[in-house]
């Protein structure tokens, strides 16, 4: 179905639990958008491991100094059902500016602050605050 939604799922799910890591299977979407995550400060590293069919990536979840986890909300925009786009000039601040957009560009995955910088718009993932 999809796997990116279940990612999120998974992460959402290990900072309720207050985990360090969190280990999903690997695709090389899901490399790019947890890679997004980092480049936006939610997540610490994600770490791609292992070989052939038991690749997975390697999350490290952030936390502040009071062990609040950095991820408030988590958010799928696009669905497989619904697909979200935007150009350029619709990409706008997320929640005052304190959340970023994940978008599926021509160029790559980037954040909404990276692809206002790249001047491209596409696909919006997920909405992060």
């Amino acid at each position: 179905m999809d796997t990116i939604a279940d990612m999120l799922t998974a992460i959402r799910n290990a900072q309720a639990a207050r985990k360090e890591t969190v280990s999903v299977p690997y695709s090389k979407i899901k490399m790019e958008v947890a890679k997004a995550l980092a480049r936006g400060n939610f997540v610490k590293e994600a770490v791609h491991k292992g070989k052939k069919n038991k690749k997975t990536i390697d999350i490290v979840l952030g936390y502040d100094d009071t062990k609040t986890p950095l991820i408030k909300n988590i958010k799928k925009i696009s669905k497989l059902s619904r697909r979200i786009y935007v150009p350029l000039k619709g990409i706008r601040p997320v929640r005052q500016g304190f959340g970023i957009w994940i978008l599926s560009t021509p160029k790559g995955v980037f954040t909404s602050k990276e692809a206002k910088k790249e001047k491209v718009g596409g696909e919006v993932i997920c909405e992060v605050w």
